[in-house]
């Protein structure tokens, strides 16, 4: 994927995404099928998500985890597509080192025999992201006359919510052969979206109808310009700049991929040091040195290394201009139109409205630490009430 596309800009881009779609190439991800009567235990070890209460066709934003330090080795979707069969989705920088670990991990478990892993090279994998998506994709299937594995072909986008899947049969008339998709609803921008994972015979088939079916009017492709700025406006974490082998989930503000019945029994990596972190200090816990916080700065934009300072003596031994973290992403929001950044401060300096100073070219520019995310996220959420963006 390129940095961006030769019809708009990097801001033109990523305001078009906010207010029709995008197309994102993201083949360059992992794609993952681990199956197996053994599979699920061993997902409860090197995560600490709830992989026994995953239905099937959800997923769940996770992480492996490094064993005894809880560190993180990469941030993964896990989807179950069956009692003992998962798809999952790593980040393309980590691929040798992902590969490795589930390769160790899986030699090390109980049961290796019991444990089937794939990798699906060469499979495609597009993000369409925007408010316009979700029409987009529906117009595109009836017009592929796709139906879903049960052979049903009257369906409806509306009623598949962030973080579910379905597959999908295309009935393309220049596709080699009738070949399942999957299309699940979610994505990295903020927006509703789907991410949809094709087979390659067929990945530059749909791509090309999707877009034509489409139109320019509503729909173009984007970079990774645009969808660095998207998702650093949805406070998401990109791996090797916000997260690493050596930070855990709690310090990283992923504390929530922690499920509950997790936090009382544990049985995952790291999590000796995860759940004491979890825990406030009162009842024995021993809180995080570090938090990930958002920043909004003031003048110039701040990017990754730049340093952190306080600006005041709070009285707690944190002096004047003394360093407390440091900047991992950031960037002028062309939402927002004010510079926005991620970083990692100490504990205690982390709570929203806490003013700080960033050192941007050696001059240090007042930021004050934000909720995340910048921009108010619009996934396609079931609620109590309903159904409404959120």
């Amino acid at each position: 994927m390129p940095v961006q596309y030769s019809d708009l800009s990097v801001g033109e881009s990523h305001k078009w995404t906010r207010e029709k779609a995008s197309l994102f190439d993201v083949g360059h991800m992992v794609q993952h099928r681990l199956s197996g009567p053994a599979a699920s235990l061993l997902l409860e070890k090197i995560t600490p998500s709830s992989i026994t209460t995953l239905s099937s066709y959800h997923s769940t934003l996770s992480c492996l985890l490094h064993p005894s330090t809880g560190g993180i080795v990469d941030d993964t979707v896990i989807t179950r597509l069956g009692p003992e069969t998962f798809y999952l989705v790593t980040n393309a920088a980590c691929r040798s080192k992902d590969l490795a670990y589930l390769e160790e991990q899986i030699e090390g478990s109980p049961h290796p025999e019991g444990i089937d892993h794939q990798v699906l090279d060469n499979w495609g994998l597009i993000a369409l992201q925007g408010p316009l998506s979700s029409e987009i994709l529906q117009n595109a299937l009836l017009a592929a006359k796709a139906t879903d594995l049960d052979g049903h072909e009257e369906f409806d986008l509306q009623a598949l919510f962030f973080g579910q899947c379905k597959h999908f049969i295309l009935n393309l008339p220049s596709s080699p052969e009738a070949t399942p998709v999957l299309v699940s609803r979610g994505g990295y921008t903020g927006e509703d979206g789907f991410e949809i994972s094709i087979p390659p015979p067929l990945t530059q088939t749909f791509t090309s109808f999707l877009l034509a079916n489409a139109g320019p009017e509503k729909l173009r492709l984007a970079g990774l310009g645009a969808r660095d700025s998207l998702r650093l406006e949805a406070g998401m974490c990109l791996y090797g700049h916000d997260l690493n082998d050596d930070t855990t989930p709690v310090e990283a503000g992923l504390g929530w991929v922690v499920h509950k019945d997790r936090r009382v029994g544990g049985g995952f990596h790291g999590d000796g040091v995860i759940l004491r972190q979890l825990k406030p200090a009162k009842d024995g816990g021993t809180p995080p040195e570090r938090r990930r916080v958002g920043i909004v700065v003031e003048g110039a934009p701040a990017r990754e290394g730049a340093k952190i300072v306080s600006v005041a003596n709070d009285g707690g031994g944190t002096g004047e201009g003394e360093e407390i973290g440091y900047v991992t992403s950031g960037c002028p929001s062309p939402t927002l139109g004010q510079n926005i950044a991620m970083g990692y401060v100490k504990n205690g300096m982390h709570k929203a409205g806490t003013e700080v100073g960033v050192l941007v070219r050696g001059k240090r520019r007042k930021g004050t630490v934000t909720k995340m995310p910048f921009v108010k996220s619009r996934y396609w959420k079931q609620t109590a009430g309903g159904t409404a963006p959120g």
